[in-house]
């Protein structure tokens, strides 16, 4: 009684029996995802057609699984408008079994080969969670899609993924009005021998089915052979092989210079697929038993082809770009990587150089310039150096050199280059590199097989070194740069381009200061010997500029003779104006005319008005212009600073003035802003007529010239009168030449190859564009732009990360026909006209005999269409190998679970291969009459 009265005895505990469980919230979420996927009763070719999947993340207790439901978007678009299923159509995936025309899909899902389905919801574990492998979770999971699917009344299949995930074992479920499938699946490593042939399979699906009627509804049935072709040996190289003969012999691959190889040194394709297809069999037209076979490749009706590509293959163009870029991340410079001896003693042979070609400015060389071979005196010039040198410590060969510097240095004339169509202009203002046609490209191209084919890093640097030498030696010699397009800069080239313009710009405005001394010396020459012989006065003295090397010019007398203020005046090209000026007499008061400008006269006078002669602006690189806008952004915004920065802004246009003075003494500002901008002087709309019936010009400034502190003003004011020849130079040519060699002199190899890169991918997409045109493929089009995209990407700015650029090289070891190549490189699987009987279904026989009869070391047989039986014995040499993997799909319908059932569809999908037997099976049953 004691215990009866204690208190703890009164309390009980009370289950809750309403309280959902972690099953049936499971289930609720399934329903919940169907129905918000709208997956509730609604459902093309499978290779044409585009696939699309949705996914989510649902929880049974603490083990996560992802649902994704697969649906082919080309069907979905088309079923919108289509009216609701009739009450007791079947779903649309029971349909989908009986389906002949989307068998063996080549590119889809595991479950739509196997089933034929188009739309599917496939259940499986998370990431980081163990498979489904007890039978009794594998229930749970396929009762809990089936109360999902039975509650939401979706007609659409839903699969659970159970086993290993390598294994690709599915269970699942399909319901509809009064109807159900359930697929299902066996997987085994090795077939069974019952099970190794058609008949066999057959007695399987019978017995699933269970069918008793008689006589037995028919099987259709396709068939599917696969056969792989490995061997590739007895077939010709990928290349050709090396000529040893030439400058570039014993290089798999290896060309001339100017071009970059092409193609794989190994065979690019690993395998060849053959599927032999049997479609729309019956039972008993085909025999496959353990005794006989009626299933001979050669008479299948349908044959399809496809290729598989290894893994990185050796290709040329790849290995160079990847070895030229390896270039970018070395740090050593060229004096380092050649030796300080080897870089002194190239130093000395400058200036032997200079003595050696110094015959060319004597005036006994009575050899053309354009007939004479400036490389090979320079290279004459040089051997005599390289004497002294042991081989081993010159990285490149003479030769090679010489033939390398030729390529770079023709002396043809610059008419000769070839121009690049507008498309290759395109492309190298896209990749901001070079015209194809420049001493720039050809420079990467070279730099590129050098360090490819000719020594590496060390070869690179000797041959960078050569070419500064010969630019050196042109500079001083006034000899153009053959392969560079006139007149300034191209800011939209590369760098290295621009330079090397830079030194042609600056190799032209000497040679023609040099012609305009020469024609005014000839001049007074003539004004002396009329005049008595009297010498001409001193500031009349030409001014030059010239290189360092100080040499004794045909007169005798030396350069360094002139003024020490010759840098300060600049030698106008045409002196055309002040001889013109001289014979009128007027040559105190006006120099450096040209001609009448527009018949127009001084507002102060009546006399003409003439332009002058002014000096062109200077050429600048964009390193040169970045600099220039970094001082000027340095200046800041005060008051001083903007006066300071538009001082400096406007030397070109004080230039201008002081000419534009000494051309037209007695000028005012108007009538040089009526000349130089005319668009700041505003006439009067009336006309004035002066006295005599002439037009009277009267007008005045425009407002932004009558803004106090106008820099016009402030340069007219300050402005001096002096002719062009007699100014300070803008643009002095000895000092920019200097700068440009400087430059050049100093880069290390990583910085040339960073230079060149540009140049070295418009090549290599040049080398693809002109291999692809071969053989008109679409998908090497794209491709090439992506390529391309990549590139740009990477050189505008230049990105000093400088990823790789994967670029695709074809190599094509069938071309029985240009459509059927181009086929196989854009779809998954060709089909081959006319089968084993067609031209390219005789070629692909004839691929499989030969590395038949190579594997079985069976002579070859010349006569395809004869048996050739071994010497030794009775059997001969099957055509093909055992297939590598068979499909046999078997359909049928029949009424089940009862004979008076409703007649469901049935399907049985078979895989056999070595390693692999898999039975994939859709059985229908009907759940309204059993």
């Amino acid at each position: 009684m004691a215990a009866d009265s204690d208190p703890e005895s009164e309390v009980f505990e009370i289950t809750d029996f309403t309280t959902a469980s972690e099953w049936e919230r499971f289930v609720s979420k399934v329903e919940e995802v169907l129905n918000d996927w709208k997956l509730i009763g609604n459902s093309g070719e499978f290779t044409s057609g585009t696939w699309g999947e949705k996914s989510q993340d649902i929880q049974f207790a603490d083990f996560k699984f992802h649902i994704i439901h697969y649906f082919l978007k080309q069907e979905r678009e088309q079923d919108k408008g289509k009216d609701q299923l009739e009450e007791d159509a079947f779903p649309l995936a029971m349909q989908d079994l009986l389906c002949m025309n989307n068998d063996f899909p080549p590119r889809a899902h595991c479950l739509v080969r196997w089933y034929g389905i188009r739309e599917f919801v496939v259940l499986s574990p998370g990431a980081n969670c163990e498979a489904i492998i007890s039978e009794s979770k594998c229930n749970l999971l396929l009762s809990s899609i089936s109360i999902s699917l039975a509650n939401s009344g979706s007609q659409v299949p839903i699969f659970v993924q159970i086993q290993q995930k390598w294994r690709r074992v599915y269970a699942g479920e399909c319901q509809g009005p009064g109807v159900r499938t359930d697929f299902e699946m066996v997987h085994l490593r090795k077939v069974p021998s019952q099970y190794n042939h058609l008949s066999g399979l057959l007695d399987i699906f019978k017995s699933k089915i269970g069918c008793t009627l008689s006589p037995l509804p028919p099987i259709n049935i396709a068939i599917r052979f696969t056969y792989i072709l490995q061997d590739w040996q007895q077939y010709a190289w990928p290349q050709q092989p090396p000529d040893f003969d030439t400058l570039l012999g014993g290089e798999v691959g290896g060309v001339e210079f100017g071009k970059l190889p092409f193609g794989a040194c190994e065979e690019p394709i690993s395998e060849l697929h053959l599927a032999t297809t049997w479609s729309h069999l019956t039972e008993g037209i085909v025999v496959d038993n353990d005794v006989y076979s009626d299933l001979d490749p050669l008479q299948a009706p349908h044959w399809s082809v496809r290729v598989r590509s290894a893994e990185n293959p050796q290709c040329l163009l790849g290995d160079l770009l990847t070895e030229f870029f390896k270039l970018c991340c070395r740090k050593e410079s060229t004096e380092e990587i050649l030796g300080r001896g080897l870089a002194e003693e190239e130093a000395k042979e400058n200036s032997d150089i200079s003595s050696a070609l110094s015959k060319l400015t004597e005036p006994t060389a009575a050899v053309p310039i354009s007939k004479l071979s400036v490389s090979n005196i320079v290279h004459s010039a040089r051997k005599h150096i390289r004497r002294r040198r042991r081989i081993d410590e010159s990285p490149l060969n003479t030769d090679i050199l010489n033939s390398i510097l030729l390529y770079l240095f023709p002396d043809a004339a610059v008419e000769n280059f070839q121009t690049s169509s507008p498309s290759v202009q395109n492309l190298f203002l896209q990749l901001k590199s070079a015209p194809s046609d420049s001493l720039t490209y050809r420079l990467a191209l070279c730099a590129c097989l050098v360090n490819y084919n000719h020594g590496g890093l060390r070869a690179v640097a000797h041959l960078w070194q050569e070419f500064v030498l010969e630019l050196r030696y042109r500079w001083e010699n006034n000899y153009f740069v053959y392969g560079l397009a006139g007149g300034p800069p191209d800011l939209r080239c590369c760098l290295l381009h621009q330079k090397l313009q830079m030194l042609n710009c600056c190799i032209e405005r000497k040679r023609a200061r040099d012609e305009a001394r020469k024609v005014l010396e000839g001049s007074r020459e003539r004004e002396r010997q009329v005049s008595g012989g009297r010498p001409p006065p001193e500031s009349a003295t030409p001014m030059a500029t010239v290189s360092g090397a100080a040499r004794e010019v045909s007169s005798g007398k030396s350069w360094d003779s002139w003024s020490d203020s010759e840098e300060e005046f600049f030698e106008c090209l045409s002196d055309q104006g002040e001889i013109e000026a001289e014979k009128d007499g007027s040559k105190s008061k006006a120099e450096g005319r040209l001609h009448p400008y527009n018949n127009m006269t001084l507002l102060n006078s009546t006399e003409p008005l003439y332009v002058p002669v002014t000096q062109e602006p200077a050429p600048m690189t964009e390193d040169l212009l970045e600099e220039q806008s970094e001082v000027l952004a340095k200046l800041g915004t005060s008051a001083e600073g903007t006066h300071l920065r538009a001082r400096m802004q406007s030397a070109c246009l004080l230039s201008d003035m002081e000419s534009f003075k000494s051309a037209n003494p007695g000028c005012a500002l108007e009538d040089f802003v009526r000349w130089y901008s005319p668009r700041d002087y505003v006439e009067e709309e009336d006309e004035v007529i002066d006295e005599t019936g002439s037009r009277v010009v009267k007008g005045e400034l425009s407002a932004r010239m009558k803004i106090p502190g106008n820099m016009w003003v402030e340069a007219w004011e300050t402005a001096r009168v002096t002719p062009a020849r007699r100014q300070r130079r803008l643009f002095d040519d000895t000092k920019e030449a200097e700068k440009v060699l400087h430059y050049l002199a100093v880069q290390k190899p990583a910085d040339l190859t960073r230079n060149l890169l540009p140049c070295i991918l418009h090549a290599a997409i040049l080398k693809l564009k002109e291999e692809e045109s071969v053989e008109d493929i679409p998908s090497v089009k794209r491709t090439i732009q992506q390529a391309t995209g990549q590139a740009s990407k990477l050189l505008h700015p230049l990105n000093h990360d400088y990823k790789k650029i994967e670029v695709s090289e074809l190599h094509k070891p069938l071309s029985p026909t240009r459509t059927f190549v181009s086929s196989l490189q854009e779809e998954p699987e060709v089909v081959v006209i006319g089968a084993g009987q067609g031209p390219a279904g005789s070629i692909i026989h004839r691929l499989f005999v030969n590395a038949q009869r190579t594997a079985l070391l069976a002579p070859l047989d010349e006569d395809l269409g004869r048996d050739r039986k071994p010497a030794g014995g009775s059997s001969k040499v099957p055509d093909f190998p055992s297939p590598a993997g068979r499909e046999i799909l078997l359909r049928t319908c029949v009424p089940r679970p009862a004979p008076y059932s409703k007649v469901l569809p049935q399907r049985l999908f078979c895989v056999l291969m070595r390693e692999e037997f898999r039975l994939a099976g859709a059985f229908s049953l009907d759940t309204a009459f059993f």
